[in-house]
């Protein structure tokens, strides 16, 4: 049988536990970046135009090891453009005719001419927050800087997919490849 002192300073060491677990949170430094980028990828899908004939769900691809799903999941569902968004983890070119975006994190930097061949002349935008994604011929590279977000678009990407960037995003990127800004 406990004591009464036992019973006595229950409610004292349930008060610590609780506050230990309800305060750990608040000293954990969130990663706020990998947040703003899964949100530049749903505004993406608002600032850039497809073809015609791309109609029904707005699909946001994550190539390989994705490391924005978690931050896109709640995105989910919502109507962006007036079109259902969904998340899809892709692996293959068979995995990307549905995909109006493809996001390739810097992890996979080795695959990423392949996934630039296999979505060539399609209407799907590629984006990545490897160095030199743009350069290289994909159509916007995030860039991470101190905290903040910032993109670059290679506009003849984008027009060789037959995608048309807005006039307000084209203004926003920290730098514009090729065609006009």
């Amino acid at each position: 049988m406990p004591t009464g002192r036992t019973y006595r300073t229950f409610p004292l060491r349930w008060l610590i536990s609780v506050l230990f677990v309800n305060i750990s949170p608040v000293f954990a430094q969130p990663d706020s970046e990998p947040q703003l980028e899964a949100a530049y990828l749903v505004n993406f899908l608002k600032y850039v135009e497809w073809p015609a004939s791309q109609r029904g769900s707005s699909t946001i691809c994550l190539f390989g090891r994705d490391t924005l799903g978690p931050f896109l999941s709640g995105h989910e569902g919502r109507v962006i453009g007036g079109r259902e968004l969904r998340i899809r983890r892709v692996n293959s070119p068979d995995d990307m005719t549905s995909c109006q975006l493809v996001d390739i994190p810097d992890v996979e930097e080795a695959r990423i001419g392949a996934v630039l061949r296999w979505t060539s002349g399609m209407p799907i935008l590629t984006t990545s927050n490897a160095d030199g994604f743009a350069q290289s011929g994909g159509g916007i590279e995030l860039l991470r800087n101190g905290g903040r977000v910032q993109f670059i678009v290679n506009a003849d990407t984008l027009s060789r997919h037959r995608l048309t960037p807005s006039s307000q995003m084209m203004r926003l990127a920290n730098r514009v490849i090729g065609g006009e800004r």
